[in-house]
């Protein structure tokens, strides 16, 4: 079947989809996306997603093409147009080719910006059963996140140097690498939200819109499914402690779990050469992913 992309309010051959050559996304990889889960037919939290990619905007001073209610409709017709209900979404949001440092300096463009909003659906990736069932090896970045970087816990498209570090775990049989900040904090994984558990309790680095002191910000993307794993631990009674970690709290875990709108809740078996816990998914783990499955994805 042949899939159609929304592009800057038209249904488009995905590859046929038009870019301006200055697009500030293509030229300085300026932008955000989000990237959903489609089960069922239904888009798991999808007002969550649009807000956080309408904060993300306001903060960083990126032009705002659509209202959120615009963007949400955007969003289910290019799904239903595509026909898929079970799906990988993908929204990218660039300001087009507005000149940000001339718009900084309050100069008018040679011509009204248009910002660039494209959204794709596909069939969605399939783990092997195996994946979350035994956990997976997880490495250690060997560089830090900045939590003072102004884009830091934003979900931008500057996502080549986690990339990199991707593929590396990679070739080291990993299915994940943990980041840490240059003040030497667990932040999260290339690609997902860190959670440990110790003794019954569940731990997580606060995020960047939990943190109220601007003198010590957190790199750390409020994701999506992370919050629907807060919300989901605290009706399950698990007790929930958001603060600082370092490498010595991750590697004597008795559990570790990564969360993504794809993995949704994947269990980490070792980190490095450092088995967790038992080198299986433990209890707290495999509760709040049966209790997630329940809820979001057999819905």
């Amino acid at each position: 079947m042949a899939l159609e992309a929304f592009s800057n309010g038209e249904f488009v051959d995905p590859d046929r989809a038009v870019i301006s050559g200055r697009d500030a996304g293509l030229l300085h990889g300026v932008g955000l996306f989000e990237t959903m889960a489609a089960i069922h037919g239904r888009i798991i939290a999808l007002d969550r997603h649009l807000e956080r990619l309408l904060t993300s905007a306001r903060t960083l001073g990126l032009p705002i093409p659509f209202e959120q209610s615009e963007l949400a409709l955007a969003v289910e017709q290019t799904l239903k147009r595509n026909g898929l209900v079970e799906a990988r979404i993908r929204l990218t949001m660039t300001p087009g080719s507005l000149s940000l440092l001339a718009a900084a300096r309050g100069q008018a463009p040679a011509s009204p910006p248009r910002p660039t909003v494209h959204i794709e659906v596909t069939p969605p990736v399939v783990y092997a059963p195996s994946y979350f069932e035994d956990g997976i090896l997880a490495t250690v970045a060997p560089r830090a996140i900045n939590p003072f970087e102004p884009t830091a816990g934003h979900k931008t498209l500057n996502y080549w140097s986690r990339l990199i570090l991707l593929g590396r775990a990679a070739a080291a049989g990993a299915g994940e690498v943990i980041c840490l900040s240059t003040t030497n904090h667990l932040v999260e994984g290339a690609v997902s939200n860190l959670f440990l558990v110790r003794n019954g309790v569940l731990y997580t680095p606060p995020a960047r819109d939990e943190v109220t002191d601007p003198s010590s910000p957190s790199g750390v993307l409020p994701g999506i499914t992370r919050s629907l794993i807060l919300d989901l631990a605290a009706e399950c009674g698990i007790e929930v402690v958001r603060c600082e970690l370092e490498i010595s709290d991750l590697l004597d875990a008795d559990e570790v779990f990564l969360t993504n709108s794809s993995w949704h809740i994947l269990p980490v078996r070792q980190v490095e050469r450092k088995a967790i816990g038992n080198a299986r998914p433990g209890p707290v783990t495999m509760r709040l992913r049966s209790e997630y499955t329940k809820r979001h994805l057999d819905a």
